[in-house]
């Protein structure tokens, strides 16, 4: 975070499925600088400017009520062993008029504050800045990866540096001097993935709510030294930084990237908007897939309701209900290759209402088969209110379109689409989009089941419930418009 103004230019990314103002974090998600999202005893906390935080029960609807002390600006916070390290900036910023910066670290063995266990020890100073160099000590960000732990910091105001700590105290190791690494961005964070370093830092302009230019920009090394360059080759100490994510729907500024690693094959970055303009211009907490391609991160969008076919990856078959194929009007027309008689006008599609009355009552069966665009292959995708969710997405309810058959998960490891909704756990679906971009589609309770199952195609058209392999594509599904 900075509080002098910059310009710079922000680029509105767009993706299959835009942000818009449908799916967002509920409850109370504001927030400015927040920290990474990190997890501690089943609860999902994340910090902020001004030493408050937000707590969530699932990552998806958020309050008040996390603690840290020390107030100061953009915190970050890591778990190592069984202590979770909290990075702030004690001044700079301009908070005194200048950019004389401090970072402090400090930990706790829980973040619930209501645990006895509760409380952070060992606050101490791990860089400094005295307001003449070309650089501000605010701004921190953990990276913990091959056993060493490292911090950026860093605005606008000269250069992003690099410190070595002690990953057993997050204090700084004797003779680590700051590395510099990169210019013209803050908020800076690390990743580390198949031997690649990422360097993501926010450019553009802050705290001007819908007119803040903020973006995210990312480069990359091999070693964590840097240089980091950007997809054409240009060193990001020479400003240089590839387009992660930018102005987006109704969402204005992303800024401080945060890595969420839910394991599996499904991650997920937080990032605060400098301007909700459905929530008055407000600056909130965000939470999006992030997916992989070509050795570059890049940003996803959380699932958006609407109608679909459900497609295997492992075959391209289609899920469907499992009922009688009903042939339509038409064939060849003329025949093969020659003119048909008459005019030549559209043929009708098939209507739901010519098949669902020869269905059968009660629960159906599921299966795969070629995609015809039928009914019965047509699936109505919508968010289900009052029944939580998981980071960046609410639980959805997965029906026929224009029926209430709705997907369920079984006792005994299958799915079915049973006559209506009726708001059991089995009946809500959680839906994430993994690093390749394909999803995993999840019920939020199997029924008897001692670990999760997802949805997944046993055989070329059978799909069933079962334990998710990351590594095969038997439960790896896309979502087409019919």
């Amino acid at each position: 975070m900075k509080v002098i103004i910059s310009v710079a230019t922000s680029i509105a990314v767009l993706s299959v499925w835009a942000m818009g103002g449908a799916h967002k974090q509920t409850g109370e998600p504001y927030i400015h600088d927040p920290s990474t999202v990190i997890q501690c005893d089943g609860k999902y906390y994340v910090f902020g400017t001004g030493g408050g935080g937000l707590i969530s029960d699932d990552g998806w609807t958020w309050h008040g009520g996390a603690v840290r002390p020390g107030g100061g600006l953009a915190p970050d916070v890591i778990k190592i062993g069984d202590r979770y390290f909290v990075a702030y900036a004690s001044k700079g910023g301009g908070m005194s008029g200048g950019h004389a910066g401090a970072i402090n670290t400090m930990w706790s063995k829980t973040l619930d504050p209501k645990s006895p266990e509760f409380g952070f020890h060992d606050d101490t100073i791990v860089a400094t800045t005295d307001g003449v160099e070309d650089a501000d000590a605010i701004d921190p960000s953990f990276l913990y990866a091959n056993g060493r732990l490292w911090l950026t910091y860093g605005t606008y105001f000269g250069y992003i540096r690099l410190v070595e700590l002690d990953p057993k105290t997050a204090k700084r190791i004797p003779g680590s001097k700051p590395l510099n690494i990169g210019i013209d961005m803050e908020a800076t964070d690390m990743m580390y993935r198949d031997g690649w370093y990422y360097l993501l830092g926010t450019h553009g302009s802050c705290c001007d709510g819908s007119n803040s230019t903020y973006n995210i920009r990312v480069g990359r090394s091999r070693k964590v030294t840097g240089p980091f360059l950007d997809n054409m080759g240009v060193d990001m100490l020479r400003g240089g930084g590839k387009l992660f994510v930018g102005a987006n729907g109704r969402h204005i500024g992303p800024g401080h990237f945060g890595l969420l690693d839910l394991g599996d094959g499904v991650q997920k970055f937080s990032c605060h908007y400098e301007a909700d303009m459905d929530r008055s211009g407000r600056s909130v907490l965000a939470i999006r897939p992030l997916m992989w391609k070509d050795g570059w991160p890049v940003a996803g969008d959380n699932f958006e309701q609407g109608t679909y076919e459900i497609q295997s990856e492992r075959s391209g078959y289609a899920l469907e209900l499992g009922v009688d194929f009903v042939r339509m009007a038409g064939g060849r027309g003329g025949g093969f290759g020659r003119a048909p008689a008459g005019p030549v006008t559209p043929s009708a599609g098939q209507d739901l209402s010519q098949v669902s009355a020869d269905w059968p009552a009660g629960n159906l069966d599921i299966r795969l088969g070629n995609y015809m665009v039928r009914p019965h292959q047509k699936w109505r995708i919508t968010p289900v209110d009052g029944v939580g969710g998981y980071p960046g997405s609410p639980f959805f309810k997965i029906c026929i379109e224009g029926t209430e058959r709705t997907l369920a998960a079984t006792a005994d490891g299958e799915v079915i689409a049973v006559p209506a909704l009726t708001g059991a756990a089995e009946q809500l679906w959680r839906i994430d989009q993994l690093i390749d971009g394909t999803y995993r589609i999840m019920p939020k309770e199997s029924p008897n089941a001692k670990e999760p199952l997802v949805l997944t195609a046993a055989g070329m058209s059978t799909p069933t419930l079962a334990k998710f392999d990351p590594k095969c594509d038997k439960s790896r599904w896309t979502f087409h418009k019919p």
